[in-house]
């Protein structure tokens, strides 16, 4: 089926990416939006526009009736909902299905399965998929829970069954504190997903979080396109990624490539989706979960690969095998991500809400940046505070590091905190640099004094460069000076934020 017209179900900088692959295509695009977006970037891109509700997401991106009726009235065939909001609703895909409407993204069916860690583990197991040794059916008897963790062995990880972004999780490093970490598992997986199933696994003390993308067609081809590094992450969520790994061999690579297939196989997987391992400090890998749809970081696998993803996805769902074979892909240079977030690094990573007085974006060589803002516009409280996504690629890791650099240094926020100055402090970091971090990245090296360090620097840098320049002139003052200098860079560096 040719498909014509699309609306985007979602809003920022993924609803502009996908528009901009859809008008390349040739494919007329609808936005929605809710009251706080009226003005949004996205609603001015597309070819036709919707509001959908109040500001609030259970008013408007998430309510599934508007979204289905809005694609009704505009006369949209498909519906793309990027990730976050509908992107992986089971309901969702089956009001489109039943509306008779396309859904870029796979069958409920296999979002169902996926989108709960235990069915999502033995679908995998029928395909002989390493997994970390614990429970694999739920655990609701507080004793047989733990006669099985004392037979896994201490530390144990509980995990809610549904859900995910470290909800429902706690680490048990004894018997001692057992009952009391399930019971607040239990309690915080019911509270955050209306299930409050848990299961067990062995804690793996220095994780690695390697995904690997995949693509699938209703013709029965599935193909991965390698591996992304997501190893550093705050609050259990991502916030700088990469591809490829600096750890992966070629073997390793191509192993677990074939585990991500037959993963998406399990479920007859239709269209782009993720699928995600823990690899232990001994190179073993164990499945994770499946992400069922378009992932935040997926531009990095874009860029190594040459692949437009969402492109692929739009093929995929009007009935089109996959455009390419697994010997077609290889591997071409290296990618780096930063995740720009509106949060205040140096107050536990807090949202910080608040206006654009500047906003001026990095451009150069190997720079690619998606967003959904420009200068004057608010953060508003109502979303996820993603203002960008900054992704630098380079010939090897070295030059997308170098140029992630570059970029930070180049890119203008004031007005608000954000998270360009934690990336700056990641790609500086020796642990970082070398290849030799895990998960714990966060808590094991960053320090918030560091990023007011690394500003006193940058401002010994400038007043260094003005006393320079006033001895050539041979100025009088130039200590009071270089003085004012270096207060003004601090004063300007910090100003509205």
């Amino acid at each position: 089926m040719k498909i014509e017209k699309i609306l985007v179900a979602n809003r920022g900088e993924i609803a502009l990416r996908i528009m901009r692959s859809a008008r390349e295509m040739g494919i007329a695009t609808v936005a929605i939006f809710s009251d706080a977006d009226r003005e949004a970037l996205h609603v001015r891109y597309a070819d036709e526009a919707i509001c959908v509700g109040a500001p609030a997401s259970a008013e408007s991106y998430l309510n599934i009736d508007k979204v289905i009726a809005a694609s009704l009235k505009t006369g949209a065939q498909a519906i793309h909902p990027g990730y976050g909001f509908l992107s992986e609703n089971p309901a969702f895909a089956r009001a489109v299905r039943d509306a008779g409407l396309i859904l870029i993204g796979p069958s409920p069916e296999a979002m169902e399965i996926m989108g709960n860690k235990l069915a999502a583990k033995a679908a995998a197991l029928k395909y002989g998929i390493p997994m970390v040794p614990g429970t694999e059916q739920a655990v609701t008897d507080v004793a047989e829970a733990k006669a099985r963790a004392a037979e896994v062995g201490y530390p144990i990880l509980i995990k809610a069954a549904a859900g995910g972004g470290g909800k429902g999780m706690r680490i048990v490093r004894d018997a001692g504190s057992f009952e009391e970490q399930m019971q607040l598992a239990v309690s915080e997986a019911t509270t955050a997903f209306g299930d409050g199933a848990v299961f067990i696994e062995r804690y793996v003390s220095s994780p690695r979080h390697i995904e690997i993308q995949v693509l699938g067609d209703s013709h029965g081809n599935i193909v991965h396109l390698f591996e992304r590094e997501c190893s550093i992450q705050r609050r259990h969520q991502k916030v700088v990624e990469e591809a490829p790994s600096s750890v992966l061999t070629p073997e390793l690579r191509e192993q677990m490539g074939r585990c991500a297939v037959d993963v998406a196989r399990s479920v007859s997987y239709t269209g782009a989706g993720t699928v995600e391992f823990i690899l232990d400090e001994k190179l073993n890998f164990f499945f994770l979960e499946m992400n069922t749809r378009l992932q935040v970081e997926h531009p990095v696998t874009e860029l190594i690969t040459g692949v437009d993803l969402v492109k692929e996805q739009i093929r995929i769902a009007a009935g089109e095998p996959v455009s390419f074979n697994q010997e077609e892909l290889s591997i071409r240079g290296h990618a780096v991500e930063l995740r720009v977030y509106a949060e205040d690094p140096a107050n536990n990573f807090l949202p910080d809400i608040g206006t654009l007085q500047t906003y001026k974006t990095p451009q150069g060589p190997g720079i690619r940046v998606d967003d959904g803002f420009e200068q004057g516009m608010d953060i508003p409280i109502y979303y996820d505070p993603m203002i960008a996504k900054l992704i630098t690629y380079g010939g090897d890791r070295n030059e997308a590091i170098s140029r992630m650099q570059r970029a930070i240094a180049e890119y203008d926020i004031t007005g608000i905190q954000t998270t360009l100055g934690f990336g700056s402090f990641v790609m500086q970091h020796e642990a970082f640099r070398s290849g030799n971090f895990d998960t714990h990245f966060v808590e094991k090296f960053f320090r918030p004094e560091f990023l007011t360090a690394s500003e006193e620097e940058e401002a010994l840098v400038a007043a260094i460069a003005a006393l320079s320049y006033l001895k050539e002139r041979r100025s009088a003052p130039v200590a009071a000076t270089a003085q004012a200098a270096e207060n003004n860079w601090i004063r300007n560096r910090r100003q509205l934020r």
